[in-house]
Order: structure tokens, then sequence, then C-alpha cells
């Protein structure tokens, strides 16, 4: 059956989005013959082709760039119009990419009440802190710890988690417990990685209302958050992570807080979604869900 041409357009900009005629069809529910045949269809009847493959991906020629910035914008006014008659009624699959513990500790206690509001939607979520390429992976939404640094991104803050420094207690005992950021010298830390520079990531501490940054050395540097908790109760050195992430270690005693009186800057939460798909039903009824989670 062939597809209207609001659901032809709709393919097509899946299929540049994800560079692919089957991860598109995939999205959408149809078979890779039927998206093939679209596409022909909809060059046929505009008298100019689109889309180049190659072996690798799909790319737009110049007409198909034009082509689908309308496409994008026409696709925005139909789904805010959608949306404002029926945002209680959101349709179809919610992709997000959002650090598994994260999800695990605020989102999956309180998913059967959201699924249970808007049954009509489905989820999708890719755990990691990697870098997403939002458009081309068909994601709708990211959600992120720190600032966003992609401009192209629209962003709105989820909330701010508290951070605390803490260390194992037999790495207190060897070392000796800071009174403050003074104390440090002869102290290490287990280095975390940044994602954007490579470069290890220096301790914070709010004093007298002004940030101060804390180089220390460190043996083994890491990229994920679970292996920095690992090496930390270890006894491999100091790290710093919201409060959430370290609860059950601070209770059971295998990492103890150090230094409370100058606690780093809260970390923020952004969610991150691609320019204009901030009217999506499916998206504003997760960001308002997510403003309703208790996260203290």
């Amino acid at each position: 059956m062939a597809m209207d041409r609001l659901a032809a357009m709709q393919l097509f900009v899946r299929i540049v989005e994800r560079r692919s005629f089957s991860a598109a069809a995939s999205d959408l529910g149809v078979s890779r013959a039927a998206a093939t045949e679209t596409i022909k269809r909809l060059e046929a009847r505009l008298g100019a082709r689109l889309l180049v493959r190659t072996t690798r991906h799909v790319t737009t020629t110049l007409e198909g760039e034009e082509y689908h910035h309308r496409c994008q914008s026409i696709l925005a006014d139909v789904e805010q119009a959608e949306g404002d008659l029926a945002t209680n009624r959101p349709r179809g699959t919610l992709r997000i990419s959002v650090h598994g513990y994260w999800a695990r500790t605020f989102l999956i206690p309180h998913l059967p009440t959201f699924m249970a509001r808007f049954p009509d939607l489905d989820l999708f979520i890719d755990e990691g802190d990697r870098f997403v390429d939002m458009v081309r992976e068909g994601f709708d939404c990211v959600l992120r710890h720190g600032d966003p640094v992609d401009s192209s991104m629209m962003s709105r803050l989820i909330c701010r988690l508290p951070e605390v420094t803490c260390a194992s207690p037999d790495y207190l005992a060897r070392h000796g417990v800071p009174a403050s950021p003074d104390d440090l010298e002869g102290h290490s830390i287990v280095g975390f990685a940044s994602s954007r520079t490579g470069g290890t990531l220096p301790l914070e501490f709010l004093e007298r209302g002004c940030l101060r940054e804390v180089k220390l050395p460190c043996r083994v540097r890491v990229i994920g958050s679970e292996t920095m908790v690992a090496l930390a109760r270890q006894g491999f050195g100091l790290m710093q992570a919201p409060r959430f992430r370290l609860e059950a270690d601070f209770s059971t005693g295998n990492l103890v807080e150090v230094l409370p009186e100058f606690a780093p800057k809260p970390t923020p939460v952004f969610a991150l979604f691609p320019q204009g798909r901030q009217f999506s039903p499916r998206i504003r009824v997760f960001l308002n869900w997510l403003g309703e989670l208790p996260y203290s």
C-alpha cells in the first residue's frame, strides 16, 4: 500500500537522519522494499534525485538537502498542531539515551506510572556516557550530566544533583583525612577522563562561594563512572560524583565522605534534543514527566 505524501516526507527525513534505508524503515515499521519504492515514487513525482546511495551510507543531493529542510519545517508544524490538540495521546516510539545508573535510580522506579499515563507510547532506552549523534542514530532525546556544549542542540535543565568528595577507609588511613583543600598535597585521585578533551578532570570545591579546582596525580584513569567507583572502593584515591550514586557505599562504609564543607558545585542534568523536534508530543510529555520526579 502506497504511503501518502506526509508519510513519504517522514520516511525521507528519517532516511537522511539515519543515513540508511534499512534503519529508517525499521524505525518506522515498514519493509526496506516499501521504503525504497516510496522514495522512487517521491523522486519521480518531484522530478529530482534526492538521495545518493554509497556502499557505506546514504547522502542527499543538493535538491535533496533543500527538500529535507522544507520537510523538517512541515513535519515540525504538523507535530505542533497535533500536539496542541492531543498532548495526552502521544504515539510511537520515544528513543532516549541516558546513563544506566541514572536510569535505574530515577527513571525505572517511576516508569510504570509514565507508561500507564501514555499507553500509546513505547520507549527505547540506550545506556551510556558516549557521544551520541542524535540525528544519525535516530534518538529523540539524550539525558546527560554537565553543561551542554553542542549549540546545535536544544536543551532543558532537568535537575541539579548534589556532589560529594569521598575515598575508601583504607585510602584515608594511609593518606590522612583532609580538613580543607589546602591539605590535599600528597593525595591522589581516581582519574576521570573528559569525553570532550581526553584530559583528566580536576577536583572541584566551592570555597567561600568561589569555585576552586585542584589537580592531583593519578595512577589509573577511566572513562566510566562505574569503574571509577569500583577503583575508589579499592583505595586508588579520592573521587567526586553525585551523592545519589554513592549513598549505598556510604551506608555500608565502603566509601567515606570528606570535605563536606567544601562540596563541589551541583551537577546539572540536561535533556538534549535536535532542533526542529522541540515540539514533538513524545518529547514534551517525557520532559514534563521528568520534571515531576523527586531528585533529592
